[in-house]
């Protein structure tokens, strides 16, 4: 590992010098790409200059006790030394996080589908509160939302919504979303009082680019239409609406959300492209079941990963066996707790993986 760690300390050197070139500036490309790699780098580098430090400062406290006399100066040693010793163990640990290697689309933007599933309207009203739930927390980070697509109910459900989420790190947030959500609670129009069980699927898609995933146009069909349902005054009485129909794969895309068709279009086309992507991801992810088997969030979109019971006023995300009773809190958007907690399991099981492997 500690050799590793030197590597990249001497790549963050030349990094750093390449950056006072007078030509990467004028190289928009390899000034980006050199910037990208000194921001990955930069923590790793830092980590293990200061846990470097701590081994020398631990050889001085050692030295210090072997010659020093005074009584006074040997307990400031021992403490100094103390200090160290749990620093040095918790940068060890630190660094063999800092080392894991990082999902490629973690940087991505995302593209989230939610669905209703088993339960009828019920299903479609939590479906329309998960995708609020959402909405709250982009907010809280900072990050912008479009809607893509949406079918609603009238009583204000969804049968089922996409939207685009662009932000800072938002795949590695919220890719542990994917999966099947199950609520539990006493439907409005149950007289009986008795307790429905629904669930709804979460497919969180990171957004990819042209160089991502190269589409034919030969593969596509493109069909424009009036835009159907709730929409502003030029949605319905324009062609607007898109659809797209993917001949290899029989993925059909609607996008009807913009007044413009060009738009409608673009999203459109940046939605087929990211279940392209999504596709080309599971099959590497099922190639390699092993190593998948000991990640968090980014199993099988068939997989119950919570469950969210108002009557108890509890949220529990079976995965990692985590129970939370905020759930209020939660459906406002406050789900960073459970994200956290994912992401060190998810790194738990990736550093177990890693020691096997050594």
């Amino acid at each position: 590992m500690f050799d590793k760690l030197e590597d990249l300390r001497i790549r963050l050197d030349e990094i750093l010098n390449e950056l006072q070139e007078p030509d990467v500036a004028n190289d928009q490309n390899r000034f980006r790409k050199l910037m990208k790699e000194q921001n990955d780098l930069t923590p790793i580098v830092e980590a293990y200059n200061e846990y470097k430090e701590c081994k020398q400062a631990i050889e001085d406290s050692l030295e210090m006790l072997e010659e020093e006399s005074d009584e006074e100066m040997r307990e400031l040693a021992k403490e100094e030394l103390n200090d160290n010793k749990k620093r040095v163990e918790e940068l060890e640990q630190e660094l063999k996080i800092l080392l894991l290697p990082k999902d490629p689309n973690d940087e991505k933007n995302v593209i989230v589908e939610i669905r209703a599933g088993a339960g009828g309207d019920e299903a479609a009203l939590f479906a329309a509160e998960i995708y609020r739930m959402y909405m709250h927390y982009a907010e809280s980070q900072r990050w912008k939302v479009e809607l893509v697509e949406c079918e609603e109910i009238g009583i204000g459900g969804m049968k089922n919504v996409t939207f685009m989420i662009d932000g800072k790190g938002a795949y590695s947030k919220m890719k542990y979303e994917s999966g099947v959500h199950r609520v539990q609670r006493v439907p409005e129009t149950e007289s009986g009082g008795r307790i429905h069980t629904s669930t709804i699927t979460v497919a969180v898609m990171p957004e990819a680019e042209d160089v991502d995933i190269q589409i034919d146009e030969k593969d596509i069909r493109i069909d424009v239409m009036r835009a159907s349902g709730n929409g502003g005054q030029c949605v319905n009485t324009t062609d607007s609406a898109v659809r797209l129909t993917h001949y290899p794969t029989g993925i059909v895309i609607y996008s009807q959300t913009e007044k413009s068709q060009l738009q409608n279009k673009d999203k459109a086309f940046a939605l087929l492209r990211a279940k392209l992507y999504d596709l080309e991801c599971q099959k590497r992810h099922d190639a390699e079941a092993e190593a998948r088997k000991s990640q968090i969030g980014t199993g099988d979109r068939s997989e119950k990963i919570r469950t969210y019971n108002f009557p108890q006023g509890r949220v529990t995300d079976h995965r990692i066996g985590l129970t939370l009773y905020k759930l209020d809190k939660i459906m406002n958007g406050d789900i960073q707790e459970i994200i956290d907690a994912c992401i060190a399991a998810d790194q738990a099981a990736k550093l177990a993986n890693m020691n096997e492997e050594m």
